[in-house]
C-alpha cells in the first residue's frame, strides 16, 4: 500500500504520541499498578445457637470468636474432662496405674445419666473405666475412678477445685466428677478452654483417648457422642455434655495443618446443633486465619550494650515460643519494634526483662512479649565502670546537642 509523504508524517506523529503519553504516565507513577492491593476482608464471626461459646488459636492464644465466655454455666458431662485431668495426673504421678483393679461401690453402679455398665461389686480394670467415662461417658465410670483415687466423690472434688485453681480456672468450682445438675457447681466457655489447652499441651498421648469412636464393655458397644469425630477428620476430640439444664454442648479441638483451634458451644437446643455450631466456628476459624510461629524460647533476636558490666553485650530473647495468628494472607505485613531501655546497666541477672518485643499488623497490635536477658553480667571493675561513665557522659551530651 503506497501512502502518501503527508499521510505518512501524521501517521509517525500520531505514533509517537502514544508512546509520549504513555511514558507520561508510567514515569508519573511506576509502582501504581503494584501498589493496588486486593482489600483484605475478615467477615464477622458467625452467629450461633448457643448461650455461650469461644473460639481460640491453641498456639498463640487469641480469641477469634466469642459469646459470654466468662459467664458462669452449667457443665453437664463436660466436667469430665477434669475428672480425666485428674486421673491423668494421678497417673503420671504413679499413684496409681491403668492395670489396678477397682471395685465397683454401690454408689457409682446406681448412678443416673449416662453408663458404661459396671456392676457393683465386680472388679474392673483402670483402663477401662477411662474408656468408659470418655468414650461412652459413663456417670458409674467417672464415681469408680473417683472413689479409687481419692476414697469418696466428695474429696475427689475437692482435687478437682485445687487442679482448676492451679490452672487459672477463676470461674469454676465442682462439686461432683459426672456433672450432674448442682447449684455450687458450673464453669465458663473461658476456663474449659484453659483445661483443654492444659491436657493437649502436657498429655498428648491420653489426649488420644478423646478421638475413640466406640468402645464394648460387657458386651454392650457404645459410641463416642461427638459426632464431629466422624464428620470433620481433622477433629480429634474431645468432649460432648448434655443435662435438660444446661442444655447440649461441645468442646472440640481440630488440627489443619500446623494450626490447632479449640472451640467450646454451651447451651443449644440438640444434639445435632452442637455439632453444627461448633462445625460453623471451626471452619470459620480455619478459612479465615493463618497461625505462625515466629521465634522459638530462648532465641537470640537482639544484642544491646550494658554498661559498667564485665562485659559490653547481652542477648535478648523470649522466655517462651511466640506463635501469632493472623487474617491469611497477612502474616508478611506483620511490623516488629523491640523497645530496650536506653541505658542498662550491670549488674544483670539470667531471666531478668530487659525490654518488651511488639508484633503489630497496620494499627493493632498482634502481640506483645517481655524481652528477657538470656545471661548474666556481673558489674565490671572499677576501672571499666569509670570508663563506661564517663563514655555515657559523652553520649549523654552527644545526644543533646544532636
Amino acid at each position: 500500500m503506497y501512502y502518501t509523504p503527508a499521510l505518512s508524517h501524521t501517521i509517525r506523529l500520531f505514533i509517537l504520541s502514544c508512546m509520549l503519553i504513555f511514558s507520561a504516565v508510567s514515569s508519573a507513577n511506576p509502582t501504581a499498578i503494584a501498589a493496588i492491593q486486593t482489600p483484605h476482608v475478615v467477615p464477622s464471626p458467625p452467629e450461633i445457637a448457643g448461650n455461650a461459646y469461644l473460639l481460640i488459636d491453641f498456639d498463640s492464644g487469641r480469641i477469634l470468636a466469642e459469646k459470654d465466655a466468662d459467664k458462669r454455666v452449667e457443665p453437664a458431662s463436660l466436667t469430665k474432662i477434669m475428672t480425666g485431668y485428674v486421673v491423668i495426673n494421678e497417673l503420671n504421678n504413679g499413684n496409681m496405674s491403668m492395670d489396678d483393679m477397682v471395685t465397683i461401690s454401690q454408689k457409682a453402679w446406681k448412678m443416673p445419666g449416662s453408663k458404661m455398665f459396671i456392676e457393683v461389686g465386680k472388679q474392673v480394670a483402670v483402663r477401662d473405666l477411662i474408656k468408659g467415662m470418655v468414650i461412652q461417658s459413663g456417670n458409674d465410670a467417672s464415681v469408680a475412678l473417683a472413689e479409687h483415687i481419692a476414697g469418696s466423690e466428695e474429696v475427689f472434688a475437692q482435687l478437682m477445685n485445687k487442679y482448676a485453681k492451679s490452672l487459672g480456672m477463676t470461674n469454676t468450682h465442682y462439686v461432683n466428677a459426672t456433672g450432674l445438675p448442682h447449684e455450687e457447681h458450673y464453669t465458663s466457655a473461658h476456663d474449659l478452654v484453659l483445661l483443654t489447652k492444659a491436657l493437649i499441651k502436657n498429655f498428648p498421648e491420653e489426649y488420644s483417648w478423646y478421638s475413640e469412636k466406640k468402645f464394648t464393655f460387657n458386651g454392650i458397644t457404645q459410641y463416642n457422642r461427638n459426632k464431629l469425630l466422624w464428620q470433620d477428620e481433622t477433629v480429634d476430640g474431645l468432649k460432648t455434655g448434655h443435662t435438660e439444664s444446661a442444655g447440649y454442648c461441645l468442646v472440640s479441638s481440630a488440627k489443619r495443618d500446623d494450626m490447632r483451634l479449640i472451640s467450646v458451644v454451651l447451651g443449644t437446643n440438640s444434639a445435632n446443633t452442637r455439632v453444627q455450631e461448633t462445625q460453623k466456628l471451626l471452619n470459620y476459624g480455619f478459612r479465615f486465619f493463618e497461625t505462625h510461629k515466629m521465634y522459638n524460647a530462648f532465641q537470640r533476636l537482639k544484642d544491646v550494650t550494658v554498661w559498667e558490666g564485665n562485659r559490653d553485650l547481652i542477648g535478648l530473647g523470649l522466655a517462651e515460643d511466640l506463635y501469632v495468628t493472623v487474617p491469611r494472607g497477612q502474616y508478611n505485613n506483620l511490623k516488629l519494634d523491640t523497645l530496650v531501655a536506653n541505658a542498662i546497666k550491670a549488674p544483670i541477672g539470667e531471666g531478668s526483662e530487659i525490654g518488651q518485643l511488639k508484633v503489630t499488623l497496620g494499627d493493632k497490635e498482634v502481640a506483645s512479649r517481655p524481652l528477657i536477658a538470656l545471661d548474666s553480667v556481673q558489674e565490671g571493675s572499677f576501672f571499666k565502670k569509670l570508663i563506661d561513665q564517663v563514655k555515657m557522659t559523652f553520649q549523654s551530651l552527644w545526644d543533646k546537642s544532636a
